[in-house]
């Protein structure tokens, strides 16, 4: 399944970090250094993260770049980022910033960041252990109030322009609704929701379609626009959660990271982080 596909589509539920016991104590019983320890050793915790992904990371910048700054801070290291380009598959993301490494010869990382939180993932990938879910993502539509009111249903929108990024969630839910009854209004040679909410900000279209944080990192606070679920019955209801995940064996790391975060959130610095990139920061 193409990663930028999986990320959109999966309708995750957020799940606990779930290691077992019998996982944790062979961890603890073995001669091998622990992944913590040699990330303490090291000095540095190493986090991948994903280019292109707006506002979470772009061009060294971003809500996530904040984040792993954070929680490195938590174990007392310093912070390298790993940015990298996604793969066509999810799967191979995991494999190639998770438990092995690229075969151009960097990573694995200790970390990688947004990560979707979500059970079939989980078990087609058993060299890795998916935790931590921070952020919950859903495919939303942001209007014009001066020329879309109301938006009870998408045949409000017949005769005005949309942009949406035609390869994305997004995208396939918008041209496909109704059987392309609005496909001759639609703007979709673009890369991502936030592009769509420049050119709805631009008066170029009336509506925009992508994902919550693109749309409300760009147009939250904005009173001449409204940001509202996508109204189709095929968009996921609840949309799905995002996380880190660690190589299979890294127990100690994953539950130091965890702690991390929920340290992160019980003081309000979650909220902070996210704020940065004008998103509202909510426990998933």
């Amino acid at each position: 399944m193409d990663r930028r596909d999986f990320l959109n589509r999966s309708a995750a539920l957020a799940l606990g970090l779930g290691l077992s016991g019998s996982a944790i104590a062979q961890s603890e019983g073995s001669d091998e250094p622990s992944a913590l320890a040699k990330v303490r050793a090291r000095g540095r915790l190493v986090v991948g993260l994903y280019n292109e992904l707006p506002p979470f990371h772009d061009k060294g910048a971003g809500i996530e770049v904040h984040l792993a700054q954070a929680l490195a801070d938590k174990l007392g290291v310093a912070l390298s980022l790993l940015p990298f380009t996604a793969d066509e598959d999810m799967h191979d993301d995991l494999r190639n910033m998770v438990w092995k490494g690229h075969y151009l010869g960097y990573g694995p990382a200790d970390v990688l960041l947004h990560v979707p939180v979500d059970r079939p993932l989980m078990d087609s990938s058993p060299q890795v252990n998916i935790f931590g879910p921070y952020w919950r993502e859903t495919v939303m539509i942001a209007r014009d109030l001066g020329k879309v009111p109301e938006l009870d249903g998408l045949a409000r929108l017949t005769g005005h322009r949309i942009a949406v990024p035609g390869l994305s969630l997004a995208g396939w839910l918008m041209i496909g609704h109704d059987n392309g009854a609005l496909r001759e209004q639609l703007t979709t040679k673009i890369p991502n929701g936030i592009e769509a909410a420049r050119m709805l900000q631009r008066g170029e279209v009336a509506a925009a379609c992508g994902l919550r944080s693109e749309l409300l990192s760009t147009l939250k606070g904005d009173s001449r626009f409204a940001i509202t679920p996508l109204p189709v019955p095929r968009a996921p209801r609840d949309g799905w959660a995002v996380g880190m995940a660690v190589k299979r064996g890294s127990l100690d790391l994953a539950r130091a990271l965890q702690g991390g975060l929920n340290e992160l959130a019980s003081q309000g610095e979650l909220k902070r982080i996210f704020a940065t990139g004008n998103l509202d920061w909510q426990s998933v």
